[in-house]
Parts: structure tokens; sequence; C-alpha cells
């Protein structure tokens, strides 16, 4: 895969693990059972994404982030209502998900969850240690949040529908830099994870409000220059902000990411190891999976193998 935007500086993939997760429970065939009679087709779709995208990128640095909800975490103290709008995740889930965790571990991936914070702050956290080493990142995700992480050089990838995005596709795509995405979100709040923004305010006007003022905190410092913007509503567009600054300060809280997690990692940590084929091929008896995925962590260790065998010499 070639640089983005002309940087030959290396890259780490920093995989958001749960929303491929998710895809895989509700895209694979469900009456996929382990010898117990409980479902495992995310695992099975999970362990395709993951091993397809180990095979084709052969990367030098990795690392798989995953979300644990938790009604005391950081977001939801601050705004309990925060993701209240979302089912739990389904009982034949849960039980998925740690098995997923377990595939990473013997794939050789060092991953990551936290109660308190969720997948994105743990990308971000990784992104900003990474950097300071001179590494870029790749976002493998299908959220649009993370674009708020990106810099020169990064990408973010859904590598399912094989979409990049370099730092300029960030501003042409959602009219808004990476550097005030948060704020973009603040102003038009996020139905998804039930954050409130500012009503009456959607994506181009929001758009047009950051490339103005260029921040939450500037556009709020001249709320007064907001009605000779010609904008819709006029003058009743800055009553409208004004009215709401608090619920837009929240928000910022809500949807901006963590990046400084004391995860006490260096970028030796996040190089793939070698995949215990041993442990991979006894969870994969457990699941009941066959042949296709057991080849294919048989190659992937040739892989890993030749690596080590081209550094060494």
């Amino acid at each position: 895969m070639a640089s983005p935007e002309g940087t030959a500086s290396p890259l780490i993939f920093l995989i958001d693990a749960s929303v491929y997760v998710f895809r895989a429970y509700h895209s694979q065939l469900p009456d996929m059972v382990d010898g117990d009679g409980n479902p495992v087709h995310a695992v099975f779709g999970f362990a395709r994404f993951l091993g397809d995208l180990l095979e084709r990128i052969r990367p030098c640095y990795a690392s798989v982030a995953f979300d644990q909800r938790m009604p005391t975490s950081y977001r939801n103290r601050i705004y309990p209502a925060y993701k209240a709008n979302r089912e739990p995740a389904p009982a034949g889930l849960a039980r998925q998900f740690e098995y997923c965790r377990e595939l990473c571990r013997h794939l050789g991936l060092a991953s990551f969850v936290d109660p308190d914070f969720e997948a994105d702050d743990i990308i971000g956290t990784l992104s900003c240690l990474m950097r300071a080493e001179g590494i870029r990142s790749a976002f493998i995700t299908r959220d649009k949040d993370l674009a708020q992480l990106v810099r020169d050089g990064d990408l973010l990838w859904d590598f399912g529908a094989r979409t990049q995005l370099g730092y300029r596709d960030v501003q042409r795509s959602f009219g808004v830099p990476p550097e005030g995405f948060a704020d973009f979100l603040a102003l038009t709040g996020d139905a998804c994870d039930n954050i409130p923004g500012v009503p009456g305010i959607g994506p181009k006007i929001a758009g047009t409000l950051m490339r103005k003022f260029g921040s939450l905190d500037e556009l709020y410092a001249n709320i007064g220059r907001v009605a000779a913007l010609g904008l819709r509503g006029g003058s009743a567009l800055g009553e409208r902000l004004a009215a709401h600054r608090e619920s837009a300060f929240l928000a910022r809280r809500l949807t901006r990411i963590v990046c400084d997690l004391p995860l006490g990692v260096s970028a030796e940590d996040l190089r793939p190891r070698t995949p215990d084929l041993a442990a991979l091929g006894a969870l994969y008896d457990r699941l009941g999976f066959g042949s296709l995925l057991r080849r294919q962590g048989e190659r992937l260790a040739q892989q890993q193998g030749a690596r080590a065998t081209a550094a060494a010499g």
C-alpha cells in the first residue's frame, strides 16, 4: 500500500474492533454455533476480517481496541443519558467479544480495552504516542468520529468498504478539517450516541460556522457576528446558539476523543508477533471452525517468520 499523501513514514494500523464485530454479527449466518449451541458467527466474521487485513497489509505496527460499555464510564459520568438510546448488546454477542479478544492474542496482536474509556480514546492515545515516535496512523474503522484524529500522513480507512480518507479528504468529505470535527459534532449533535447539539443546526450550517470561526470557543467569543454571515435564520441563529451554549460545550466534552490515557506502551510493544498456531487451533476447535481460518493462520505465521528472518539478516 502506498504511503498516504506522499509520506514515507511508517504506519501503525489502529483497529476499531467493535464496529467490525457488530458488522460480522449482523452479516454472518446466525446458525453458526459452538459445541454447546452458543452463537459464534461474529467471531468467525471478525477473524476473517482481521486475517484478511493482516495478510494483505503485513503491518509493521498494529493494535486492536475494544469497547466495554459501563454505566459509570467517563462520558456517562459527564452526561448520564449518553448512549441511553441504544439497546443493550444481544446476549449472544457478549461471549463472542471475549472470543475476539482471545483471537487477537493468539494472532500476536496487542489489544486494549478500558472500562472507563472507549475504543476511540484508546486509539487516540495510541496515535499520539506513536506520532511522538515518528509513526503515522491508519485508523481502521467505520466510525466517522475518528476523523478528528487524522493528521497529515494519516488515513481514515474503512477496510471492509476499501474507503480511505487522508487529512485533506476529511475536509472535502465533511466540510471541516479534522481539528474542528469534535466542535462540528458539538453543534450538530450525534443522534447515534444520544448527544444533544444546538437545535436546528445541521451539518451544512455547522460546517459554515466552523470554517468561519475555526472553533467552538471562537464562535461563542464572536457570537454577535453570526447574524452578519447571511445564513438562514439570521439573528435567530445567533440567539439559538446563545441559548444552547451550555449544551454545545457539554456536547464537545462528549465528542472530543481523549488522547492521554496512561497506556504506557512504545512502538516495539505494538509490533505483531508470530501467531500461536497451537492456541489458534485449540480456539477454532472449541468454536467448531473449519480449515479456512487455520490455513490463513499458517500463512500469517509464515509471513511473520519470513519478516523476522529478514530482520535478523
